[in-house]
């Protein structure tokens, strides 16, 4: 049972969450003591499991600005943010008498990435059939670091679009990294997830990607490629891994292209996909969507993870808040929908950004 301690409006007070359960203590480091990471006056009290606090002492000359970081007692142990990268400064607000910080990760001994955690990847197929569009496609599958350990455990699906630009070094364009976000995600239970990833078709790609035809583009056969993932694939993939195939526990996810895609997916196959993580949708090449959204979306039990930046260009959170309150209107009062939408200030159209948004969204969607 947490103890509650109550501040005065002279206090400062430092509340802190982590999900990170370990017999190490906690220590808040920062421009008020030389930097120095395990100084016992300034050890958080432990008062629930992952719950910290540390109350400033009336007497302490502050400076101006205060800068802080936490520790878990030294800068190999120092906080990490959800990719296993080390954060900025934070910098406290004095006009708060409580300031509630989470960390969702911590280096330990140095490491900020447990290879050990990594997911199994496998070549689901060099050349898989793709009978609706007339094609072949390469297919891979990253399986949770202990799959194989835990013969009798069952697993929820995300489909992915655009393989190429998903892990390791990706492509030209980049990598979203989801193999080391996944390892981190997993450090901390939270990476128990099967990834299924689609390559695209290479020049095919914005016909294939686009679920309605368009007068520059030509005929789009998003539909045929939503049905080769829904009817082909999904049925290969459920007979071959331990996955939980319900609706529920399946989700689809992508950028740009591969962003409307998986808004479609949800419109279109609301009885396959449960889950959908729309991450800066192509909404332009395809306004036709909206009118879909207000007239087929069904508040069936669904979560959606929409995010886009505002350097991506003018029109790109403007179409999502627009996507946003269509879906909000026709899903209003139904509980069982949920809708998140992020927007980045300062976020662009790149394959490292979908990355860093990547472990969010997966943990909204799954946890």
């Amino acid at each position: 049972m947490e103890t509650s301690i109550h501040t005065n409006i002279d206090t400062i007070t430092l509340e802190l969450h982590t999900p990170v359960l370990d017999d190490r203590p906690v220590f808040v480091s920062g421009n008020f003591c030389k930097w120095y990471p395990d100084m016992e006056q300034y050890r958080l009290h432990q008062i629930g499991p992952g719950h910290y606090r540390f109350v400033f002492p009336e007497e302490l000359d502050l400076p101006e600005k205060i800068e802080y970081k936490y520790t878990r007692g030294g800068w190999d142990q120092v906080e990490l943010d959800s990719e296993g990268k080390a954060p900025k400064n934070r910098v406290l607000d004095r006009t708060a008498p409580v300031t509630h910080d989470f960390v969702p990760h911590w280096r330990r001994n140095g490491v900020s990435l447990d290879t050990t955690y990594m997911p199994i990847l496998e070549l689901f197929s060099q050349n898989f059939r793709v009978p609706q569009l007339q094609t072949e496609r390469k297919v891979y599958v990253l399986l949770p670091h202990a799959y194989h350990e835990q013969p009798n455990r069952r697993y929820p699906v995300l489909y992915m679009l655009d393989a190429q630009n998903l892990f390791g070094k990706g492509s030209a364009f980049g990598s979203w990294g989801i193999d080391r976000k996944m390892a981190v995600l997993a450090s901390r239970q939270r990476g128990d997830v099967i990834i299924v990833a689609i390559d695209h078709g290479e020049e095919k790609r914005i016909q294939e990607f686009s679920p309605y035809n368009n007068p520059k583009h030509g005929k789009g056969k998003g539909r045929e490629f939503l049905r080769f993932i829904t009817d082909t694939l999904k049925p290969q993939v459920d007979q071959r891994y331990r996955t939980e195939p319900h609706r529920l526990h399946t989700g689809i996810g992508g950028s740009s292209l591969g962003g409307l895609m998986a808004a479609y997916a949800g419109l279109m196959h609301p009885n396959v996909f449960g889950k959908l993580m729309v991450f800066s949708p192509s909404l332009w090449i395809s306004p036709r969507i909206y009118f879909d959204a207000s007239h087929f979306f069904e508040p069936l039990e669904t979560r959606m993870y929409l995010y886009g930046g505002q350097k991506e260009g003018a029109n790109m959170v403007q179409n999502l808040e627009f996507l946003y309150e269509t879906l909000e209107q026709q899903g209003y009062g139904y509980d069982r929908v949920k809708l998140r939408l992020e927007i980045d200030p300062t976020g662009q159209h790149q394959e490292e950004r979908w990355g860093e948004e990547f472990p969010k969204a997966l943990e909204w969607l799954y946890y």
